[in-house]
C-alpha cells in the first residue's frame, strides 16, 4: 500500500522545485504562494470533514498540481496540470484509481467550476477561498496586475472590477463548510466592490455633466456669432439698393424679407422644440442614480438573507438538539429564530418584485396616461402596438418628457418602498439581535444561580 505522506511530501517538494526552475515573473498571481495558500485552505475544509488518509492525499495532491500548468502556458492549465499529476504519480506507483481522483479534481478547478462529489468541491471551494477572505482585495490587484503582464496591456481598473463583480455573482461556495464560513465576508467584499463601481459611475457622469455644459457654452458662442454675422448681413442688405434690382421692385424686396424672417422664426422655434441636453443629462443621471440605488437596496436584503440564513442553520442544527438538555435556553433560541424569520420576511419583501398588468389601450396614450419606459406597462402588448405608442410619444415633446417624468417619480416611489422595508429589517435584526444576547445572558445567569 502507498505510504500517504511520504508520496505527499515527494508531490510537496517537486512542485516547489517546477515553480523555481521554471520561475516566470509574469505570474505574479499564480506562483508557488498561491499554490501554498490552497493548499492551506484544503487542509483546512479536509479537516473539518475529518477525510480518510486516502481522500486527503487526492485533494491535497490536486492541490498542488492544480496551477502547475501556467508554468508553460496561460490556456489550458488544468488539462497540463492533470498531465504533469498523471505522470508523477504513474512514476512513484500510486493506484490508478487514486491518479485519476486526482486528475478529476484538477480539472473541476476549471472555471466555470462544476464538482463533482465532496472532494472536487473542496478543491474548488479552495481555490478560490480567498473571494470570502480578509485578503481578498490584495489577490485581486494581484490577479490584475498578473493579467495585464501576460496580456502585454493596461487594463482599467472599471473594466476589471466589473469583471470581478460577474465572477462574485455567478460563484458560490460548494461545501456546506465553507458556505458558512465564507458566505458572509464574501458577500461584504461584492459590496465593496459595487460601491467602488457606483462611485467610479458618478465620477463619469459628473464628467459627462462638465462636458455637456462645455459643448453648450462652445454651442451658444457659435450661434451669438451667426446672429451677428446674420445682422451684419442684414444691414448691408438694407444699404444695398441693388436688391431691388434682383427682385425687381421694393414690393417683391419686402416680400422676400417677410420670406427670411418666417423662416427664421422656423429655424428659432425648431431650436426651441430641440430636447436640451441639459434635461436629457438630468434625466439621465437622476436614472442611472436610482438604479444603483435600487441595486445597493438588492445587496443589502440579500446580506439580511444570507446573514439570517446562517444563523437559522445553526439554530436547526446544532441548538434545538440541545434544548431539552438546556430548558432554560427555549426562551432566548426563539426570540432569536423569530428575529431571524421576521428580518428574513421584510428583507424579501423589500426585493419582491411587482409586475402590473402589461397592457395599455390607445385612450391611455391620446391622453398620455402611460409610461411606455416601464417594461410592465406593455411586455403583453404586440409590438406594433408598442411601436405606435412609442412614435406618439416621440412626436410629442410634452408627451415624451411627461413620461420621462412619471419614470423617474415610478423608481423613486419603489425606491421608498424598499428602503422603508429594509430600515424595518435592519432595525428588527439590530434591536432583535441585542435582546437574544441579552436574554440568553439573562438565562445563563438563572441557571448560574
Amino acid at each position: 500500500m502507498m505510504n500517504y505522506l511520504e508520496v505527499l511530501d515527494q508531490v510537496r517538494a517537486h512542485v516547489a522545485s517546477l515553480f523555481h526552475a521554471k520561475k516566470d515573473d509574469k505570474l505574479i498571481y499564480h506562483n508557488l504562494l498561491h499554490t501554498e495558500q490552497v493548499v492551506k485552505s484544503v487542509v483546512k475544509i479536509a479537516n473539518h470533514y475529518q477525510l480518510s488518509d486516502h481522500d486527503f492525499f487526492v485533494v491535497n495532491a490536486a492541490a498542488w498540481f492544480h496551477d502547475i500548468g501556467y508554468l508553460t502556458s496561460f490556456e489550458h492549465h488544468e488539462a497540463r496540470g492533470a498531465e504533469s499529476a498523471r505522470q508523477f504519480l504513474n512514476v512513484r506507483g500510486a493506484e490508478p484509481e487514486v491518479t485519476e481522483m486526482v486528475v478529476n479534481c484538477i480539472l473541476a478547478t476549471k472555471m466555470p467550476q462544476h464538482p463533482v462529489g465532496l472532494l472536487e468541491q473542496i478543491i474548488c471551494d479552495a481555490d478560490l477561498f480567498h473571494l470570502g477572505g480578509d485578503n481578498f482585495k490584495d489577490r485581486n490587484k494581484l490577479m490584475r496586475r498578473e493579467a495585464e503582464a501576460c496580456w502585454g496591456k493596461d487594463i482599467d481598473k472599471n473594466d476589471w472590477r466589473l469583471k470581478t463583480i460577474s465572477l462574485f455573482e455567478s460563484h458560490h461556495y460548494h461545501t456546506e463548510y465553507c458556505q458558512d464560513l465564507l458566505s458572509a465576508k464574501k458577500q461584504l467584499n461584492l459590496q465593496e466592490l459595487k460601491d467602488k463601481s457606483v462611485k467610479e459611475a458618478e465620477k463619469e457622469d459628473k464628467k459627462a455633466v462638465k462636458q455637456h455644459e462645455k459643448e453648450d457654452k462652445q454651442h451658444q458662442k457659435e450661434e451669438k456669432q451667426l446672429e451677428k454675422e446674420k445682422k451684419h448681413r442684414s444691414k448691408e442688405d438694407d444699404n444695398d439698393n441693388s436688391e431691388l434690382q434682383v427682385y425687381g421692385s421694393a414690393e417683391n424686396l419686402n416680400d422676400a424679407k417677410e420670406i427670411m424672417k418666417k423662416e427664421d422664426k422656423e429655424v428659432k422655434k425648431k431650436k426651441s422644440d430641440r430636447p436640451d441636453k441639459g434635461i436629457e443629462t438630468m434625466f439621465r443621471i437622476t436614472s442611472g442614480n436610482n438604479q444603483r440605488l435600487s441595486d445597493m437596496a438588492d445587496n443589502k436584503a440579500h446580506i439580511m438573507i444570507s446573514t439570517n440564513s446562517i444563523i437559522l442553520s445553526v439554530i436547526l442544527s446544532i441548538l434545538l438538539r440541545k434544548l431539552e438538555d438546556n430548558p432554560h435556553l427555549i426562551i432566548p433560541t426563539l426570540i432569536l429564530l423569530i428575529i431571524c424569520v421576521v428580518t428574513m420576511v421584510f428583507s424579501i419583501l423589500a426585493t419582491r418584485p411587482s409586475v402590473p398588468e402589461g397592457t395599455f389601450t390607445a385612450e391611455d396614450i391620446q391622453q398620455k396616461k402611460v409610461n411606455l419606459l416601464f417594461f410592465g406597462n406593455f411586455y403583453r402588448m404586440d409590438l406594433p402596438e408598442y411601436v405606435a405608442g412609442m412614435e406618439k410619444m416621440m412626436e410629442d415633446r410634452e408627451f415624451l418628457y411627461g413620461t420621462l417624468i412619471k419614470d423617474v417619480y415610478s423608481q423613486g416611489v419603489v425606491l421608498g418602498r424598499k428602503y422603508r422595508l429594509l430600515r424595518i429589517a435592519y432595525n428588527v435584526f439590530m434591536f432583535g439581535i441585542i435582546g437574544s444576547v441579552l436574554a440568553f445572558v439573562i438565562a445563563a445567569a438563572w441557571v448560574a444561580l
